[in-house]
């Protein structure tokens, strides 16, 4: 029952996501955690093994949200369950894409599908801040001052200012990476 309870609810996610894995962060966050599958806390962890190992992001959500909650057979669960929509869904749009392409529909629903997309993610990046930066909710203002706050809005803040400085995403990874090593082993 939880095999198809997974591959039922990573199959309505990827059914619903429009826009790649950071778009599928509110609908990962609300059933996972509405399941109980995973605390907030783990979820925010798993985002950030998701985005640092190779390999499309909803895949490695899936595939680490499965395992963590039904060993190897639930990985592969989540991971049929994301993968199967969209798999369909290019075949049909393949079949039918060229035909329409030039069609005022088409063109309005991707319009309208791109602010959706921006709007869920910026969603989901409001919903895991306290979790990131304050390792807890209801956000406690005391926990400003503490060393996990200030090295974390540290490397928040270098990693935003190297993206905009266009260097490469592999090297601030590494970098992110090795300062939370530092950070952990000298406050944590």
């Amino acid at each position: 029952m939880l095999l198809l309870e997974l591959f039922y609810t990573f199959f309505k996610i990827g059914l619903f996501t429009f826009g790649g894995g950071y778009a599928m962060l509110p609908l990962i966050q609300e059933e996972v955690i509405a399941h109980g599958w995973l605390s907030m806390e783990e979820l925010v962890d798993f985002v950030a093994i998701s985005e640092s190992t190779p390999g499309p992001f909803a895949i490695n959500i899936s595939t680490y949200v499965g395992a963590e909650t039904a060993g190897v057979l639930g990985s592969l669960a989540a991971t049929m369950g994301v993968v199967l929509p969209s798999f369909i869904v290019i075949l049909i749009v393949a079949k039918f894409y060229v035909k329409f392409k030039n069609s005022r529909a088409v063109s309005g629903v991707m319009y309208g599908l791109r602010s959706a997309v921006v709007g869920l993610m910026a969603c989901a990046l409001w919903g895991m801040l306290p979790t990131v930066f304050f390792h807890s909710t209801p956000v406690a203002w005391s926990a400003v001052l503490k060393p996990e706050f200030l090295c974390t809005a540290g490397i928040f803040s270098a990693a935003v200012v190297a993206a905009l400085k266009k260097v490469s995403p592999i090297l601030i990874i590494v970098c992110s990476a090795a300062a939370g090593i530092a950070c952990g082993l000298i406050f944590l």
